[in-house]
């Protein structure tokens, strides 16, 4: 199942990004789901998770910033980013959580926060 994430760009610090990811052919309901992100140099970590019965859960880094919601009926995830920090910086992916391996990952969005 491929997983198509949208939304990223370039933004300075402070600013928001709203983004997507469709999960087209999955059994996207009874799935929890997560938001990754991988910086240059750096290993693939999780940002956020959203369960079937929609309880969240979020990294220290991202708390009271990113707001992770999903839609069952589009299958489609999403994650409100406020408050950039160029840390931040990243390509950003959904997968279910914990991963699966017969989700493909897909080229992710890249989200820039510049200072």
């Amino acid at each position: 199942v491929q997983l198509q994430a949208s939304g990223g760009g370039l933004v300075q610090a402070g600013g928001s990004l709203r983004l997507s990811c469709i999960a087209s052919g999955s059994l996207f309901s009874i799935n929890a789901w997560g938001w990754y992100r991988q910086a240059p140099g750096k290993q693939r970590e999780l940002v956020a998770s959203i369960v079937s019965g929609g309880s969240t859960d979020y990294a220290d880094f991202v708390k009271g910033r990113f707001t992770i919601s999903r839609d069952d009926a589009k299958k489609t995830l999403y994650l409100q980013m406020d408050s950039l920090k160029p840390d931040d910086t990243a390509v950003y992916y959904c997968n279910s959580n914990p991963p699966r391996s017969w989700y493909v990952w897909g080229q992710g969005t890249l989200v820039t926060v510049s200072s």
